[in-house]
C-alpha cells in the first residue's frame, strides 16, 4: 500500500511539473533544464514573498537582540562587495537586476552565510571574523549564495519535500541548521521547508561556476575561491561550520574550482583594467 501511495505522489508530481531554464549559460556554460513544480511564475512569486517574510522576520529578531548590523564598517564592507556583484546578475537573468536585494550583516559566532529567493542576504560575524576573509574570498561567499538564489535552487526542491514528506518537523530543523528563524505562520509551508533541504552536488557545482563568474565580472579574483573553501575545511575541528553541512570542500570542487577560475581569468582581467581606467 505503501508502494502505490508513493507510486501515485510521484505520478501527481511529475504530472504537474515544468521544465525550464531559470538562467543564461553565462562564459561558464550553465546549462541544466530544470524541472519545476507547478506554474513557475505562480510557484517563484510564492516562495520569494514567503522567503521574503522569513528574511523581515529574522532580521526583526536580531535587531531586537542587538544582533544586527553590529559594527558600522564592517556592514560597508560587506554591501559594498555585494554591491559590486549584483550588477553582474544580468549576464545570467536580466530581471535580478531589479530584484529587492538586501544585504544585512548578523552578530553570531557561526561561520554561515545565506541568501533567499529573491536576493535577501545575510552574512554573520562569524564567517568574517574566524576565516579572516578578504574581499575577494567574501566575494567567492557571497556571489555562490546569490548564485543559489539566481538558478532558483530552492523552488526546484519542492518536489522533494512532497515526496519526502518533511513538513514542519523538517521546516524547524532545516531553519535552525540554517541560522534564521522561521515564522510560525510560514511552519507548514512547502516553500519554506525547500529552503532548509541541502543543496546536491550538481547545484553546489552550479553556484560555484557562476559565483566565479559574478566575482570576475567584478573584479574580484576568481582563484580566492580555492583559498575560501580551504579556510573552511581547517576551522571548527569536531565541529565544523554549518555552511558546510551543504556546502562540503573537497578535493574533486577544490580542482573544479580552479579550472572554473581559469577560464573566467579574462573577466577579472578586464574588470580590472576598466576600474583602473576610472
Amino acid at each position: 500500500m505503501l508502494n502505490l501511495l508513493a507510486g501515485l505522489l510521484l505520478v501527481a508530481l511529475t504530472s504537474g511539473c515544468q521544465t525550464i531554464q531559470t538562467t543564461q549559460p553565462g562564459v561558464v556554460g550553465v546549462t541544466r533544464t530544470q524541472t519545476i513544480m507547478g506554474n513557475h511564475d505562480e510557484s517563484a512569486r510564492s516562495m520569494n514573498q514567503e522567503s521574503a517574510l522569513a528574511y523581515t522576520t529574522t532580521i526583526r529578531d536580531a535587531q531586537k537582540k542587538s544582533q544586527l548590523n553590529p559594527e558600522k564598517a564592517q556592514t560597508e564592507r560587506v554591501r559594498r562587495v555585494a554591491n559590486r556583484l549584483i550588477p553582474q546578475v544580468v549576464v545570467f537573468r536580466p530581471d535580478a537586476r531589479d530584484w529587492p536585494w538586501e544585504v544585512n550583516v548578523i552578530d553570531s559566532k557561526e561561520i554561515n552565510a545565506w541568501c533567499m529567493p529573491g536576493g535577501k542576504i545575510a552574512v554573520f560575524t562569524g564567517l568574517l571574523d574566524q576565516l579572516k576573509l578578504t574581499d575577494d574570498e567574501l566575494a567567492a561567499v557571497i556571489g555562490h549564495e546569490m548564485s543559489h538564489a539566481l538558478r532558483e535552487h530552492a523552488l526546484e526542491r519542492k518536489p522533494k519535500v512532497l515526496a519526502a514528506q518533511v513538513g514542519t518537523i523538517g521546516l524547524q530543523i532545516g531553519g535552525a541548521a540554517l541560522g534564521y528563524d522561521v515564522p510560525p505562520e510560514l511552519a507548514n509551508s512547502v516553500s519554506m521547508a525547500a529552503l532548509a533541504l541541502p543543496n546536491s552536488r550538481e547545484q553546489e557545482s552550479e553556484a560555484d561556476r557562476m559565483g566565479l563568474e559574478l566575482a570576475a565580472r567584478a573584479g574580484f579574483d576568481p582563484r580566492a575561491a580555492v583559498t575560501l573553501w580551504q579556510k573552511m575545511g581547517q576551522v571548527g575541528g569536531s565541529e565544523p561550520p554549518k555552511i558546510l553541512s551543504s556546502h562540503p570542500p573537497s578535493a574533486e570542487r577544490q580542482a573544479e574550482l580552479r579550472t572554473t577560475s581559469q577560464l573566467v581569468m579574462p573577466l577579472y582581467e578586464e574588470a580590472r583594467k576598466g576600474s583602473v581606467g576610472k
